[in-house]
This record gives structure tokens, C-alpha cells and sequence, in this order.
């Protein structure tokens, strides 16, 4: 258990704002062979409104499973540390320095993070769910076993750090630098390699992520992609809440069949020209699957992606009605898509699904088939072209 005299000393001296503080940090420097003995203490009561506690001189502290839950430590020196098992939920960490800080097991759920130093941190087992790390440098730290899921990576400095074992579900990486990263038994589905207010362009691999990045921004390098071996799906859309499902159970199932599925969802507002970008996914992929169920998400993508790329595309139609003006009104595809089905043999028939179920059962034989044949035939034909 923690020290009550260090514990009711700190508590007095942070309630007094900057002057305590001073106190505080006095006592350290006259006192460096002693460690503040804080573990399990509960410092949720300290009147963070007087002042940030990001001042106090926490250096070689044992924080073990402490209560700091929405505790404001922007540009706190933390640096060597003992935060086992912390409880740091909401916390404010901005800026701060975390070298080498024990931090596992701690609970950093949606802390903020963002420009912290965590070199050679320990984050083993932490959570991490919704944590704000954009910009943070990770260098070689420990997030084995850690779990991310939805954690913001943007910017994020990640070279030499361990991943071992991790959850990355959902992390977005954009601009992130992860040589060297180490990522065996990691989870690593629908990472986002865009940037904020782009529209959503989602990948199962870290690695993989920086190249497709790459190929969408350097002309040059584009220029490989014919000798890529093609396992990636571009999976094309407005996948509004209702239709979700059928997205993840379309990406688990793309998975069971050794396929890097790449999404590309429409849902979010337009900020640049995207015709050049969902061409080049094209170009990477070994079939399109273009869900057509809201007629204003992908035709000008599609009229000018098929015509010069030679790939299978497979259109979906959910067969639920709409309700217009309080009527129920059949779906049906875009006069533009019955056009492009009519010139390009490779845009394959509708295929129509009623619900998620019947959807499920279904993506072996009518998606996946449909579409790896017509690539085998457009293979033929360019081979016999030859």
C-alpha cells in the first residue's frame, strides 16, 4: 500500500495550486534518495481546477494502480515511473514525457496522448481503446498484448516498438512511420490510412497500409503494380448503419479465402477528386465488389473506372424496398450502371440480397465465383492476345 504521508503531503500541496506545487518539487530536490511511495492511491479528489498536475516532479514515483482517472498531466515528466496497473482513464497526457515508463496493464481508456514521448515505454496488456496518440513517439516501446481498438495512431512515431499480440482493430494510421514494428499474432483488420475528413479507405495490415498509401500518392511506384501477386478485394460503397453487417460479414468472409479486403466507404463528405485514387485500388485488385444499394454513392467512380481497367466487377443490391413519400418502391440499379453492364462484359449481373443471412450463405457462390472465373477468362483472353 501507498505511503499515507506521501499521499496526504501531495494532496496538500497540488490543493494550494502553484505555490504547493513549488512545495512539492522543493521537497523532491532536498529529498532525492526518497521514492514517493503513491500505490493504489486515490488522487481523483485533488482539485485539478487550481491547477494541472502535469507541474508536480513525479520522476521515479511508484504510481503502481493509481486513481488518476480524467487527470489533467499535460507536459508531465513521468519519465521512469512505476504506473502499473494505473488507472488513467480519460486522462490528459499531452505532451507529456513517458520514457520508460511502466505503464502496463494500466487503463488508458480514451487518454489523450497526443505529441507524448513513450520511448522504450512498457504498455504491455495496457488499454488503450480510443487513446489519442497522433504524433506520439513509440520508439521501440512494449504494447504487447496491449489492446487499441479504435486508437488514433495518425502521425504516430512507431519504429522498433512491439505489437506482439495486440489489437489494432480499427486504428487510424495515416502518416504513421512503423519500421521494424514487430506484429506477430496481431489484429490488425479495417486499419484507416486516411486522414481526417477523407473519405475512409480501411486495411488489414500496418505494413501493407504504408505501401497502398504509398502507391496512392507516387506515380512511380504505380508502375510495379502489374507484378504484385493480387489478393486485394476493393469493396466499393455508401455503407450506412443499416447495411453494416453485410459489410463485416463480407470482409470476414473475403478473409476465410485468403483475400486483403480494402474498403472504400463513400459515406463520409468529398474532399478531393477521388477518380485517380479508386482507380489505382482498382488497378491493385483482384475483383471489385460494388454495393449499388444507394444510387448516389459510386457512379461517377464507376463510369470512369471500368471503361480502361480490366477487372471483374461484382455489383450487390440489397432487395429491401425504399419508402418513398410513405410507399415502399422496388430497388433498382442506376440507368448509368445498366449501361456499363451492357459495353463491359467484366461487370458482372446484380447480384440481389434480401438480408444479412440469406448474405452470408451466399458470398461463396455468388460473389466470390462469379468474380475469380471472369478473372480467369479475362486472363485467357489477354494471354491468347499475346
Amino acid at each position: 500500500m501507498a505511503n499515507q504521508e506521501h499521499v496526504d503531503f501531495l494532496k496538500q500541496c497540488v490543493n494550494k495550486g502553484k505555490t504547493g506545487i513549488k512545495e512539492w518539487n522543493k521537497w523532491r530536490d532536498e529529498h532525492p534518495e526518497i521514492e514517493p511511495d503513491l500505490r493504489k492511491a486515490d488522487l481523483k479528489g485533488v482539485k485539478l481546477d487550481a491547477n494541472r498536475l502535469g507541474g508536480v516532479d513525479w520522476v521515479c514515483a511508484n504510481l503502481t494502480m493509481v486513481h488518476l482517472e480524467e487527470a489533467d498531466l499535460s507536459e508531465a515528466d513521468l519519465s521512469n515511473t512505476n504506473l502499473r496497473g494505473a488507472y488513467l482513464n480519460g486522462a490528459k497526457l499531452w505532451t507529456a514525457s513517458l520514457v520508460e515508463v511502466d505503464l502496463s496493464e494500466a487503463d488508458l481508456v480514451e487518454a489523450n496522448l497526443s505529441v507524448a514521448d513513450l520511448s522504450g515505454a512498457d504498455l504491455s496488456g495496457a488499454d488503450l481503446t480510443g487513446a489519442q496518440l497522433g504524433e506520439a513517439k513509440l520508439l521501440e516501446a512494449n504494447l504487447r498484448g496491449a489492446d487499441l481498438r479504435g486508437a488514433d495512431l495518425i502521425g504516430a512515431y512507431l519504429v522498433a516498438a512491439n505489437f506482439t499480440n495486440a489489437n489494432l482493430t480499427g486504428c487510424s494510421i495515416y502518416g504513421t512511420s512503423a519500421w521494424d514494428v514487430q506484429l506477430e499474432g496481431a489484429i490488425q483488420r479495417n486499419l484507416v490510412i486516411t486522414n481526417y475528413f477523407e473519405p475512409e479507405i480501411t486495411v488489414d495490415n500496418l505494413e501493407v497500409a504504408q505501401f497502398i498509401y504509398l502507391l496512392l500518392n507516387n506515380k512511380k511506384i504505380r508502375d510495379v503494380i502489374d507484378t504484385i501477386a493480387k489478393k486485394v478485394v476493393l469493396i466499393l460503397g455508401r455503407f450506412a448503419p443499416e447495411r453494416k453487417a453485410v459489410l463485416d460479414a463480407l470482409r470476414d468472409e473475403l478473409r476465410q479465402h485468403n483475400y486483403s479486403p480494402v474498403v472504400f466507404d463513400f459515406d463520409k463528405p468529398v474532399s478531393r477528386d477521388l477518380t485517380e485514387t479508386v482507380s489505382i485500388l482498382a488497378r491493385l485488385s483482384r475483383f471489385i465488389i460494388a454495393d449499388i444499394t444507394d444510387p448516389s454513392c459510386i457512379p461517377q467512380e464507376l463510369y470512369a473506372v471500368v471503361p480502361d481497367c480490366l477487372v471483374p466487377v461484382q455489383p450487390l443490391l440489397s432487395s429491401q424496398p425504399m419508402l418513398i413519400d410513405g410507399k415502399e418502391v422496388e430497388r433498382r440499379p442506376y440507368s448509368m450502371f445498366k449501361d456499363l453492364q451492357r459495353r463491359y462484359h467484366w461487370v458482372l449481373p446484380t447480384y440481389r440480397y434480401q438480408d444479412t443471412n440469406q448474405f452470408l450463405l451466399s458470398i461463396k457462390d455468388n460473389i466470390i465465383t462469379p468474380a475469380e472465373e471472369k478473372g480467369r477468362e479475362l486472363e485467357r483472353r489477354k494471354n491468347s492476345s499475346l
